[in-house]
């Protein structure tokens, strides 16, 4: 599956909602591999554009993820550093990640259930459910059982995915992929989270609360420090550790993304630029269509202009998950 427009990655991943915000001019591409073993879901990605990209796991669900090349710089997780090498185990709540270009990332996750079994099972204890964890650094060797087998799932289903159709081969997969998983995160060394960045991440807990009760509306910083129990410096602090940005940038990017969406879904005989981007707050028009084209690569006329049909949704044979499911998580 291949999306270019950011605006259709919320429902684009099976089993969470992701969020991508591009911080970098450039046509956005983002490819997307998702394999349903049978219990096991994975998942293969890779984004061109620099990005903040924000992440909830649906509930009922235990997700991990982690680069899936030996080489290259780290990601930031909540603020945290993540290498090659290394697992993010992904929460219920709201979490934030940010990449240079380029990145290549692989996810992996079960259901609750079967976690709990296959913890029980592997280690006899379920360590996650209140493990405060959100990095762990596996030992290199399990890493790269695990990393290799990943990519050879995935190679199978891009070229051959019938082969993935033999019910014990999918078997076989599953039962080694879950039983390296567990063990890595439970022999891996968890990385430490200080009490200022507890303190942070309850703070950008509470900021991304307060935007998701306001998804279509502009929101100024005022309102932030309201509604986050923060000043303005403690607020910025959070936010250049989780976000690698400002608030005042971050709301500006969030805006011109929901300008672009509100664009894209209007009536051009009938909408105009200017009342739906001063609908959002963005009251100097010339210095907003410079910063729009800068974003966006086109005049906000242009995205207007553009026929609502042309969703840029590229269907890839690699997968063996239905199309139609697929198909009707993106509409």
């Amino acid at each position: 599956m291949r999306i270019e427009d950011p605006l259709l990655c919320p429902s684009a991943v099976r089993g969470c909602e992701l969020n991508v915000f591009p911080t970098k001019r450039g046509e956005f591409d983002l490819k997307i591999e998702q394999i349903g073993l049978n219990r096991l879901w994975m998942s293969r990605y890779e984004v061109n554009l620099p990005q903040v990209n924000k992440l909830a796991v649906q509930p009922g669900r235990r997700s991990i993820s982690f680069l899936t090349q030996s080489e290259g710089a780290p990601i930031q997780h909540c603020g945290m550093d993540v290498s090659p090498g290394d697992i993010i185990i992904d929460k219920f709540d709201v979490s934030h990640k940010r990449s240079g270009a380029n990145l290549r990332q692989g996810g992996m996750s079960l259901s609750e259930e079967d976690m709990n079994t296959t913890l029980a099972t592997v280690i006899g204890a379920d360590f996650l459910e209140k493990s405060t964890t959100r990095v762990v650094r596996p030992r290199p060797e399990l890493m790269s059982r695990l990393l290799k087998m990943h990519q050879t799932v995935g190679e199978l289903a891009r070229t051959t995915p019938k082969a993935l159709e033999t019910p014990e081969l999918r078997r076989g997969f599953e039962q080694q992929m879950s039983y390296l998983m567990v063990r890595c995160l439970a022999e891996g060394a968890g990385i430490e989270i200080t009490a200022g960045r507890r303190r942070h991440d309850a703070i950008i807990a509470r900021l991304e609360d307060y935007l998701a009760e306001n998804p279509d509306r502009a929101i100024y910083l005022t309102e932030l420090c309201a509604a986050t129990g923060v000043s303005e410096r403690t607020l910025r602090s959070a936010c250049e550790e989780h976000l690698g940005m400002a608030p005042i940038r971050y709301l500006t990017l969030r805006r011109m993304h929901l300008v672009r969406r509100a664009l894209l879904r209007a009536d051009a005989s009938k909408a105009t630029v200017t009342h739906i981007v001063t609908n959002y707050g963005f009251w100097e028009l010339g210095r907003f269509s410079v910063a729009y084209r800068t974003l966006f690569g086109e005049l906000p006329s242009e995205t207007l202009r553009r026929p609502a049909q042309d969703p840029h949704v590229y269907l890839m044979r690699p997968t063996t998950l239905p199309i139609e499911v697929i198909v009707g998580r993106l509409h």
